[in-house]
């Protein structure tokens, strides 16, 4: 089933017209930053794609790069980074939501205007505060349109980030894997061992770095 847009349709009967969904990219992989999108749909915009947006993970590359044109046409959207050495400072947890936050931000800055209520794919993050009213909705990727939309901008905005880090580090693979735990991507950091963007509070960076006799604060630099 595709995402539906009861939730927004809920809240702007309500009278909260800037409904925004927020969704990120990027948790489970071993290097590259955590990007988050941030999107509001209209009705019509909602209506005329439904059955076509969904989770991104759902949907092919080709599927992806031209909904996310299509949003960046006709929604209000924004983006949010945090890079590999925010996520070794505050952990993924707190970096994904700093992402999203971010994102919202960027959405604003771009379309000025209050946002009413955000819609975040996931649990709730209690040790952080948002400056707007927010749900967290379980796989609401999956449940919700504007969570849809979100993930799809992420997810191609941080694809973009993998490939032109291919390019700045070959032989990792990254345009391929995209930084995620494969066996190729591992292969990898065996051979050539951790760069740059490699996470490194991550478990196999992490141990991989110890293997080869670097201590967890140093940082290599291989191209």
């Amino acid at each position: 089933m595709a995402p539906s847009y009861d939730l927004e349709a809920e809240l702007r009967k309500k009278g909260w017209k800037r409904v925004c969904g927020v969704d990120e990219a990027g948790r489970g992989p071993l290097a590259g930053p955590v990007v988050a999108g941030a999107a509001i749909l209209t009705p019509q915009f909602a209506g005329k794609f439904f059955g076509q947006i969904n989770d991104s993970k759902k949907l092919t590359h080709k599927q992806r790069e031209r909904l996310c044109e299509e949003i960046k046409a006709h929604t209000m959207w924004g983006l949010g980074v945090c890079s590999h050495e925010e996520i070794d400072a505050m952990n993924i947890r707190r970096a994904s939501w700093e992402a999203m936050r971010r994102a919202v931000e960027d959405l604003t800055l771009r379309f000025p205007g209050k946002i009413n209520y955000v819609l975040v794919d996931g649990l709730p993050c209690r040790e952080m505060e948002w400056p707007w009213e927010y749900k967290a909705v379980v796989r609401g990727d999956t449940l919700c349109e504007s969570i849809a939309a979100a993930s799809i901008l992420a997810k191609v905005a941080r694809d973009a980030f993998m490939a032109q880090f291919d390019e700045q580090f070959p032989g990792y693979g990254f345009a391929q894997h995209k930084g995620y735990p494969t066996r190729a991507h591992y292969a990898a950091l065996r051979e050539k061992g951790p760069c740059t963007i490699h996470r490194k509070s991550f478990a196999p960076v992490r141990a991989e770095m110890v293997r080869q006799g670097f201590s967890s604060v140093q940082v290599l630099k291989k191209s």
